[in-house]
């Protein structure tokens, strides 16, 4: 992969992660625009870097909910911040399963199949717009709401599902007031991600190695310097702005990806 491809696709996912927009999609498309011929596990390789990135960069904006939530634990009593912290376990359970059992199946979507992201892509976009229909409530994310919601996470682990759209969406359709939907959805995938990594580091699935390193390493400073960015300025506008905006652009660019896909198979 050229370093400045992966500066690149850098930057798509660190702008892309805190929208509804699906960044594993943009990313799909981006490698086909650019013309990235990697072998899948190199493509889903250099996907699971880039969310490390955003990861991080989520960490660093969340960092004073974050350590509410691990103080409240350690005062070992069922307040606030337990409750939350076991919501967000729960939501967890879902893509767990998937990943520790559909692994090769999920790996498969991503080998520049457009016109899959393109359907994944309107898929979205329909969710988005049911969603933007909901009313305003002050309810919190329930147990229950938390693990419906981490059905969604774990069906938006394909490339252009969106996987801020679904589970803010899916949230919302329940009832969740959006602003606390969209704090739960951007909290609930940083323990998966820093899971997934561990897994792949001590199953030796992630092996760095001559000049992929540089370019990993370009677009993971990329990622991460745009998601910085991006959460601090994008994030009042997932919470507050309409959901419609976000489902007629994942649309048009569904719509542009199938026919992309049907036009150059």
């Amino acid at each position: 992969m050229d370093t400045l491809d992966a500066i690149i696709l850098g930057i798509i996912q660190g702008l892309t992660e805190f929208l509804p927009v699906s960044s594993s999609g943009h990313l799909e498309l981006g490698k086909a625009i650019l013309g990235d011929h990697s072998v899948q596990e190199e493509s889903l390789l250099f996907t699971v870097v880039l969310h490390f990135a955003t990861a991080l960069s989520t960490i660093v904006v969340f960092r004073k909910d974050i350590w509410e939530i691990i103080s409240g634990l350690f005062q070992f009593k069922w307040n606030d911040e337990s409750q939350f912290s076991a919501k967000i376990i729960i939501s967890m359970l879902p893509a767990v399963f998937v990943g520790l059992f559909f692994e090769e199946q999920l790996e498969s979507f991503f080998g520049g199949n457009i016109r899959f992201v393109g359907f994944m892509l309107i898929i979205t976009a329909v969710l988005l717009y049911f969603a933007d229909k909901a009313k305003d409530t002050n309810k919190k994310v329930s147990f229950r709401n938390a693990f419906i919601v981490g059905i969604s996470q774990a069906i938006a682990m394909l490339p252009g599902i969106s996987r801020s759209g679904a589970t803010i969406s899916t949230s919302v359709l329940l009832g969740v007031d959006k602003s606390k939907a969209a704090r739960f959805s951007f909290l609930m995938v940083v323990p998966l991600i820093f899971g997934k990594i561990a897994k792949d580091l001590m199953s030796g699935d992630l092996t760095f190695d001559g000049e992929n390193n540089v370019a990993m390493g370009a677009g993971f400073i990329a990622a991460f310097l745009a998601g910085l960015a991006a959460c601090t300025w994008m994030i009042q506008l997932v919470r507050k702005s309409k959901l419609s905006y976000f489902a007629i652009y994942c649309l048009i660019v569904g719509l542009i990806a199938v026919f992309y896909g049907f036009t150059n198979p």
